[in-house]
């Protein structure tokens, strides 16, 4: 046995296993929960026609989108937009407690003007090109609006025609400011006050820039939804995948004996690889679709190690040595690999880029967990099996996973090939 091989390979494992103890809580705690794991505001919306549009397919969808970016830009964890029928539209907001703090936001039409003193609407929010929250001079909450170049001209005209008459700012028929000109505004800048806090003109400025509802929408109902079923479900989804590993490593020691150690080791860096790259890098959030594609994945992951194993195993029984055979066994599973995960991958890809809402966050999941698993079973098995030989631990293929005794002598198992290719 190789003393210092051994001393770096322990090492090497309990650092692995340390981390994935001290790391694994905080990492799937990174990890956003959608609607059916923590509750939230489920919204059922409906267009009608009104004197501003008809609720045609077009107008529908196009007040679909603009409603996705109003709750995009509020930075809520994987909201829902999706239509139901001709004119109606559900909205799932996880986390959000407060209905009527939800349609505030959301569902007011948007309608922007700039009123001169006869009352009449010179300017809309169609001459909008950017809104912006920010602080005045005295602390005091502001939305600063950047206009297009007509909208700046027509600005430009306006108040340059009302020096020393109010120009009254509204959404949707409400005053949010009323000043006096002074001067003539060049340069399509100017700032709306009114705000009670920097959290309102946010919200302000979200609506201004997400744009003007086309048609009138009525809220048909309105609902809080607790996070008691999901709570359940997320319980037994952790049971599951506890369970799932638990068994899976298991039935890798049994099969593979210091190989399935290895694959166990390269198991455990490939789930906190994977909620690192979910939570931090995708910032993902977790549904229950999500938790399924998951564990999907760890099937993957796992058919990969099966993979490089019995070509180690085949390369073994060919007479090679035990480094050889491993670095051929690789070798030889990497296309299969490779061709499998990428067809699992492009089919991931179009349900992300067709698919919504938990279809969307299966393929995600499923996916990004695809690729992780490539990583871990070319690269971080490799590297621990390596280091597992140069232990010199035992040359007997029976603890790599060969099917045969481990009392049966090196030259008992060595294969004698006959003349033609064939063995005794």
């Amino acid at each position: 046995m190789n003393g210092k091989a051994i001393i770096k390979f322990l090492v090497v494992v309990a650092v692995i296993i340390g981390t994935f103890a001290y790391c694994i809580e905080p990492l799937a705690g990174s990890l956003k929960q959608g609607l059916d794991l923590q509750g939230g505001t489920h919204i059922v919306l409906e267009a009608e026609d009104s004197a501003t549009g008809k609720a045609d397919n077009d107008a529908v969808e196009r007040a679909k989108q603009i409603l996705e970016r109003r709750i995009n830009e509020m930075g809520l964890s994987e909201p829902l937009v999706q239509r139901e029928g001709a004119r109606r539209i559900i909205i799932e907001l996880p986390g959000v407690k407060d209905p009527d703090e939800a349609i505030k936001r959301i569902g007011k039409t948007a309608v922007l003007e700039f009123k001169n003193d006869q009352g009449q609407t010179v300017m809309t929010g169609d001459d909008l090109k950017d809104a912006k929250e920010e602080l005045g001079q005295n602390k005091q909450p502001l939305v600063a609006i950047e206009l297009s170049d007509e909208g700046a001209k027509k600005f430009a005209d306006l108040t340059s025609k009302n020096i020393g008459r109010r120009i009254a700012i509204t959404l949707d028929g409400q005053e949010l400011t009323n000043p006096v000109v002074q001067q003539a505004i060049t340069g399509g800048r100017a700032t709306i006050s009114g705000s009670q806090s920097l959290e309102e003109a946010k919200d302000l400025a979200i609506l201004l820039r997400s744009g003007a509802l086309p048609v009138k929408i009525n809220v048909l109902e309105v609902r809080t939804v607790g996070p008691s079923l999901g709570q359940d479900s997320k319980d037994k989804s952790i049971v599951a995948f506890s369970a799932g590993i638990a068994m899976i490593m298991i039935f890798l020691v049994i099969l593979y004996r210091l190989s399935g150690i290895v694959a166990n080791i390269a198991l455990l860096v490939y789930v906190m690889l994977l909620l690192l790259v979910l939570g931090k890098g995708f910032t993902a959030t977790m549904t229950l679709p999500g938790i399924a594609g998951i564990i999907l994945s760890m099937g993957v992951a796992v058919d990969a190690n099966i993979l490089i194993f019995e070509r180690f195993k085949e390369e073994v029984f060919s007479g090679k040595s035990m480094r050889v055979s491993m670095e051929a066994g690789f070798s030889r599973a990497l296309a299969t690999i490779t061709d499998a995960n990428v067809s699992v991958i492009i089919t991931a890809g179009i349900l992300t880029i067709l698919g919504s809402g938990p279809v969307k966050g299966f393929a995600i999941s499923l996916g990004v967990g695809v690729v992780v698993s490539m990583f871990t079973a070319i690269i971080v098995s490799r590297f621990l099996l390596r280091m597992l030989i140069e232990c010199n631990f035992t040359n007997h293929p029976f603890w790599f996973g060969a099917n045969i005794s481990p009392s049966t002598s090196a030259d008992e198992f060595a294969p004698k090939v006959l003349k033609g290719g064939k063995r005794k």
